[in-house]
């Protein structure tokens, strides 16, 4: 057990974690030449397409080590790789529950940006041993000596143990890994007690079921044994169990302090929780393993499917999703508009995204988003408090007493010549400054305070664009506040269509209303009837735009004759449109739905 490190790697998106860690795979030998690609722990296409790590990594990687700070000898390191994006957080701390230590990474021309600061107080929290590594030193760009004072004002370490490295030459990689044996502590545990393991993450294989990975704190784990998981209450036999190489690698038994998988034959989605602690049926623990919280979702969405009768299908492909990304919760829900679908929450506007987009990949599911929403809680004036996920559950305006909403903390990191757009559009989406400063003489640090209501649309997207992609942004929540919400409903040819409406704060809804009605009036195709597109509060109408009719010419057969002949048959046409219009049916795109996120393009 002395000779095993286990650790992860954390730092901001595009800071060169995946390229690292392909890099120490390398020089532990861990993978040959031929295996070898870039980002190879991001097994997802849509990982590499975007450059993004979405889902954490678990792999074990043998070192050989011969320096004399450490005992010499062959050494165990289990390595986690974890996303940089705010959307995946939650991945990052089940990576370091079952971790003793990190490697956090900074680039070395960008320095410290916001994700960098939230993931650090996550690891210092579970106190894990901390290297700071600096990447990417052999960029043209890179200014060493700048980010090595600001790692030194954040951590408060000696400027001598920043690591310095580059990802894609390999320089400073072999002591970096000597630098994991010797700082980072062995696994504390005992051999000889009762079984006690960590679940910290699961995916679903079609042939042999659901896999759990895990981390044991202590005993050990033999092949065919009985086994309870604490929480659920559920009993197995191990029929598999074994370490994590680039692909599983069967062991009899899996040791104190190592991190391993599990197939049980486990079918079912609930009956594996992330961060449930397993047991031996025979000698089972005392205790389950603490610290470790449930998801807190941030976004809500409904997603349905196209045609109704997908349903169920859809329900299947929820379920083994939510295997494979435990931060994923769901419901089901109906609508008018759309029939049967679910209410999902989302840790952020990407992880919603990715969502999407998996389901439409790896299930071959079309399906349609509504727009999306935060909860927020109503007190009614009987003293009942309702919470609304969703604007259609929002009681009766008159016996509401008054409406909260969350509020978050967010963090800005930015080039000082941008602070002025950057504040302009917190402003507008009605934050607060709290406090500012300089963390070096041109950048700046912004801690606001605002809706998380208003950051869900677009807000990321534009902070990019005005800030030329130099801004990183972090939040988290900080409560509720009461706040003077309206429901606005948008009407299509005068029925609501409830997968449409929104919450919004009354000093926007106005603007956000016109601008509803002209962005819909763009997307919905002509009919041959007229449809009057109207944004509404209650019984009030704020806003309205009108889709003209498509015009067939019924006058073109009647040539010559009295006047009359051809206003009869334009009443005719006239009555028609009339009768079309009661029983007429309004298509809305799925591009419609999608289009309250486009609103300032």
């Amino acid at each position: 057990m002395n000779n095993i490190r286990n650790f992860c790697i954390i730092a901001h998106i595009d800071h060169g974690k995946s390229t690292l860690a392909d890099r120490l795979l390398e020089y532990t030998n861990t993978i040959n030449k031929r295996e070898m690609q870039a980002q190879v722990l991001d097994d997802m296409d849509l990982e590499k397409e975007r450059g993004i790590t979405i889902k954490s990594h678990a792999i074990k990687m043998d070192y050989e080590y011969t320096s004399d700070l450490a005992p010499k000898g062959k050494y165990v390191l289990n390595l986690i790789d974890t996303p940089g994006h705010v959307d995946f957080s939650y991945e990052v701390s089940r990576s370091i529950a079952a971790c003793e230590g990190a490697l956090l990474i900074v680039d070395a021309a960008q320095g410290i940006q916001a994700q960098t600061i939230s993931n650090l107080y996550l690891a210092l929290e579970h106190d894990l041993t901390i290297i700071p590594i600096l990447n990417k030193i052999d960029l043209p760009s890179a200014d060493p000596e700048l980010v090595k004072d600001q790692i030194v004002d954040l951590l408060g370490c000696d400027r001598d143990e920043i690591m310095a490295a580059s990802g894609k030459t390999g320089l400073g990689v072999h002591e970096m890994l000597a630098a994991i044996v010797e700082r980072i502590p062995a696994p504390k545990g005992e051999e000889k007690a009762p079984l006690q393991a960590l679940i910290f993450d699961s995916v679903f294989n079609p042939f042999r079921g659901i896999i759990a990975y895990f981390r044991i704190y202590n005993g050990e784990l033999k092949k065919g044994e009985k086994i309870k998981f604490v929480n659920t209450g559920g009993v197995y036999n191990a029929d598999e169990i074994g370490v994590l190489r680039l692909k599983p690698e069967p062991r009899d038994v899996v040791k104190t302090g190592d991190v391993g998988y599990i197939i049980s034959g486990i079918k079912e989605a609930k009956e594996v929780k992330v961060g449930d602690t397993i047991t031996t049926l025979a000698n089972p623990c005392e205790q389950a393993i603490q610290g470790f919280e449930d998801v807190k979702p941030m976004v809500f969405a409904g997603i349905y499917p196209v045609d109704t009768e997908d349903f169920e299908e859809l329900r299947y492909s929820m379920e083994k999703l939510q295997l494979n990304d435990a931060s994923l919760t769901w419901e089901p829900e109906s609508s008018a508009a759309l029939g049967f679908g679910f209410r999902c929450g989302f840790l952020g506007m990407l992880h919603m995204e990715i969502i999407q987009e998996r389901l439409e990949r790896e299930f071959n599911m079309t399906v349609i988003t509504t727009v999306p929403n935060v909860s927020y809680l109503a007190y009614k004036t009987n003293g009942e408090i309702v919470t609304v996920n969703n604007p259609s559950d929002l009681p009766d305006p008159g016996r509401i007493d008054y409406i909260e909403e969350p509020y978050i903390k967010a963090s800005i990191i930015t080039k000082s010549e941008f602070i002025g757009p950057v504040m302009t559009l917190c402003i507008e989406k009605r934050g607060q400054i709290m406090n500012q400063n300089y963390l070096t003489a041109d950048r700046v640090e912004l801690i606001f305070e605002m809706p998380l209501g208003e950051i869900v649309f677009d807000f990321y997207d534009r902070l990019k664009s005005i800030s030329k992609g130099y801004a990183s942004f972090d939040y988290h929540r900080t409560g509720m506040r009461q706040s003077d919400l309206v429901k606005l409903d948008v009407l299509l040819n005068s029925e609501p269509v409830d997968a449409l409406s929104a919450l919004i704060h009354k000093s926007n809804a106005h603007e956000f209303g016109k601008k509803m009605c002209e962005k819909l009036k763009e997307l919905i195709p002509r009919q041959q009837f007229e449809i009057p597109i109207q944004a509404a509060i209650g019984a009030k109408i704020i806003a309205r735009e009108t889709i003209r009719a498509i015009r067939k010419d019924v006058t073109a057969k009647c040539y010559g004759g009295d006047i009359s002949r051809k206003r009869k048959l334009l009443e005719k046409q006239k009555e028609g449109k009339k009768k079309m219009k009661q029983v007429g049916n309004v298509e809305i795109p799925q591009s419609a739905f999608m289009a309250v996120l486009k609103l300032n393009d």
